[in-house]
């Protein structure tokens, strides 16, 4: 097992990752929203609080704050429920997909699934966990099931089925040698016995729709709109009513009771003690001494003087594009795609976009509450004027178009400048999709399913912005495609994947606003693209000049893209041919590329519906590595965006359940050398099995590799900036313990480099 170190997280000082494989290193970092928090505990000053998709710990005397992510030890994204035992110093954390993670000083543990009843075929979500010692009560859709925490195992299950119909747990603590279930038909009980998993043995206790539950010392449980206190004889209804209650906490010294926009407290006899408003609404809340903290749904945690307190990051997980630009800035769109197709469906929260100024996330003031109905399939900033931003409401009208908003550093927030209709209010046509800038910082924007009067509807167009009449003059270009996707310029042309035809548009705009004489060029499936394909998708361009298309099914590479698209009737694009097991096979054949980018060392990044991510050499031929959620701090194997900073080599992965960045190992490529660094260094063979990485290398590097008696145990030659010695000799063999010198010439010989590389074995 491999250790983690975690800087400053209090509870946790290291962990060991106990499941088969190790899915997060230091090269990954997340970008999660913690804004929503779920579940509270308190452990002696700290709050250790559980947001979508990690945990926090608050240190409230010294406002200390650090997380714990899928990027530094967890496993999964979504968490639903969570519980911690500050006795113990172990917490356990429940997801969406039933899986678990076990939290102690010892490591986190990763429980693959909980027990399923036969046939049962419901959600799988965790739906509630209450730790009391060393048991654990977990509370599924189909019951209730016992979890030793010494063991990390599970123990017995009740299945709650009657009359061939599962009853879902809400929630269920333990209390006493008894567990207590709340349930939408009542409060159910059974002594933790060996009658426990046989459901018709279960007392039904008090009938009625219950939600939430909780015990230390005394037994509190509510309805929507009623809390109780129950000691074994008549539950006894708490003095308030409540509008929806969100949760109940109980603690040593209070119960507290989140409704929607109040918390109540109560002391442990049930009387009143006092409400408090944190502003919002908020999921949970939790009283440390005399104050009352709580778990808001928009801001983190709060205090009684409405101070937040989380780490930093955007408003909400769900992303779809982002764009990089000026000094580490960073603007996320929260649109939507459905199979390959855009859609106007939109998200509920309604998010906008969401902007990093370099220091910190903010988020638009103008989304907050807004009744117009966003879709925002991409964000910019202009080049010319960088606290203007453009982004696309790709949305059903009202709503829908171009909007220019302004963002001033001193308030820290954006105000509204303008909408952009596009000369249309029609329901279903010109909802632009993305943006592109040219050479001269002309803004154009890919318009699906432009027209105008019966001819509404089929035509993809170009809005080009004149800036002289702060407009968009647009351009159709043909009656045969309705969609489009994000546009990208290169060397003068606009290139747009169309997700709705099996057909692809380079668009000249002469490098003008000027529409009139802009010529648009027509590839379609007779120039070789999959005949099962119903559309293209993504498209990149690497060093050589070539155009790599993604479709909804296939890649394809079009050699030498700029001059060859003038001649459209004469193009072939060409699948990529890999050798599987002997044999030619088309590379991604059956796969829906939604994303490609290239590095600085023309390494090519590839997003696979359902696949991961795949990092590639730059032919193609070879993959270097392979990403997915199993294996790696992913959120999920759908990433709808890559974006690579150059100057840093630092890989932007972006999805619905949030973003993750990797350091990668190409960064500012050129023909001469950069600041070469091996790791590890030295290599122990006891902590570390892998392959040496060595970086900052030239675009071409001949590489000779000698032992301390000048004998030359490994040459290679290296592309793309970087590369990878797995420590054999040239006989395959691993070699021996000692220091080997590394020695390195760019292409032409004119630019060197040495390193060393200590082995121990």
């Amino acid at each position: 097992m491999k250790k983690l170190s975690l800087i400053s997280l209090g509870i946790l000082a290291s962990l060991q990752v106990a499941n088969a494989q190790t899915i997060s290193s230091k090269k990954w970092a997340d970008l999660f929203s913690y804004n929503n928090v779920l579940a509270m505990k308190e452990d002696n000053g700290k709050i250790v609080a559980a947001a979508e998709n990690g945990i926090f710990y608050y240190t409230i005397s010294t406002g200390e704050i650090t997380k714990l992510s899928k990027a530094n030890g967890l496993h999964e994204v979504k968490i639903s429920a969570f519980d911690y035992n500050p006795q113990n110093k172990i917490g356990l954390i429940g997801y969406q997909n039933g899986s678990l993670d076990v939290i102690s000083p010892d490591g986190v543990k990763y429980v693959v699934d909980i027990p399923i009843a036969t046939g049962y075929n419901g959600s799988k979500k965790i739906n509630h966990i209450s730790i009391t010692g060393d048991l654990a009560v977990i509370s599924v859709g189909y019951g209730v099931s016992i979890f030793d925490l010494k063991k990390k195992e599970f123990k017995d299950s009740a299945f709650f089925l009657s009359g061939g119909v599962y009853e879902a747990s809400n929630e269920a603590t333990i209390f006493g040698n008894k567990v207590y279930s709340v349930t939408n038909t009542g409060l159910k009980t059974h002594d933790m016995n060996t009658t426990f998993p046989v459901f018709t043995t279960w007392v039904n206790e008090m009938a009625g729709s219950f939600k939430h539950i909780d015990s230390e010392g005394v037994l509190s449980f509510s309805s929507a709109t009623t809390g109780y206190l129950y000691n074994g004889g008549a539950p006894v209804a708490l003095s308030q009513t409540f509008t929806n209650v969100h949760d109940l906490v109980v603690t040593s010294t209070n119960i507290t009771v989140t409704d929607l926009n109040r918390v109540y407290t109560f002391n442990t006899n049930g009387n009143f003690n006092n409400t408090v408003s944190f502003g919002e609404e908020c999921n949970t809340a939790t009283t440390v001494g005399s104050s009352v903290y709580g778990g808001t749904i928009l801001s983190g945690i709060k205090n009684e003087a409405s101070n937040s307190f989380k780490p930093d990051g955007p408003y909400f997980n769900y992303a779809y594009k982002i764009s990089l630009y000026g000094e580490n800035q960073i603007l996320v769109s929260s649109g939507g795609r459905e199979n390959r197709f855009n859609t106007a469906t939109l998200n509920p929260k309604n998010p906008g976009f969401y902007y990093f100024n370099g220091v910190e996330w903010i988020y638009p003031s103008y989304f907050v509450g807004s009744t117009t109905r966003f879709n925002v399939l991409d964000v910019v900033s202009d080049p010319v004027n960088p606290n203007d931003i453009f982004f696309t409401n790709y949305t059903l009208a009202p709503g829908q178009g171009i909007y220019k908003m302004k963002y001033n550093a001193g308030s820290k927030d954006f105000t509204f400048t303008k909408s952009y209709n596009l000369g249309t209010n029609d329901l279903n046509t010109r909802r632009p999709v993305g943006f592109a800038f040219d050479d001269s910082n002309n803004l154009f924007a890919t318009i699906p399913f432009s027209g105008e009067g019966a001819a509404q509807g089929p035509f993809t167009a170009i809005g080009a912005y004149d800036r002289a009449t702060d407009d968009f003059l647009i351009k159709n270009t043909t009656s045969s495609f309705g969609g489009a996707q994000k546009p990208l310029f290169y060397e003068g042309l606009l290139w747009i994947p169309i997700p709705r035809i099996n057909g692809f548009i380079t668009y000249d705009a002469k490098n003008t606003v000027n529409t009139s004489d802009d010529t648009a060029y027509i590839l379609s499936q007779a120039n070789g693209f999959a005949a099962t394909s119903g559309g293209t998708l993504s498209v990149a361009f690497d060093k050589s000049g070539d155009a790599w298309i993604g479709g909804d099914v296939g890649l394809r590479i079009l050699p030498n893209a700029v001059s060859a698209i003038k001649t459209p009737a004469s193009v072939t694009v060409e699948p990529i041919i890999i050798e599987q097991n002997g044999l030619g096979e088309e590379l991604f054949r059956d796969g829906q590329i939604l994303q490609i980018e290239v590095d600085a060392g023309d390494h090519k990044w590839v997003s696979v519906d359902g696949g991961g991510v795949y990092y590639l050499s730059a032919d193609g031929q070879q993959t270097i590595k392979h990403f997915t959620k199993e294996n790696s701090p992913l959120p999920t194997n759908s990433i709808t965006d890559i974006k690579v900073d150059r100057k840093t080599g630092k890989v932007y992965f972006v999805s619905y359940d949030g973003i993750v960045t990797y350091q990668g190992d190409v960064s500012d490529v050129t023909s001469d050398f950069g600041n070469v660094l091996v790791y590890p260094n030295p290599v122990v063979y006891s902590n570390f099995k892998g392959k040496v990485t060595i970086k900052g290398l030239a675009e071409v590097t001949n590489i000779r590799i000698a032992d301390a008696a000048g004998n030359v145990v490994h040459s290679a030659v290296a592309r793309g900036g970087y590369y990878e010695w797995d420590l054999n000799n040239m006989r395959g063999t691993r070699v021996a313990s000692g220091i080997y010198f590394v020695l390195m010439t760019n292409e032409d010989g004119s630019d060197k480099a040495t390193a060393k590389i200590a082995v121990v074995n």
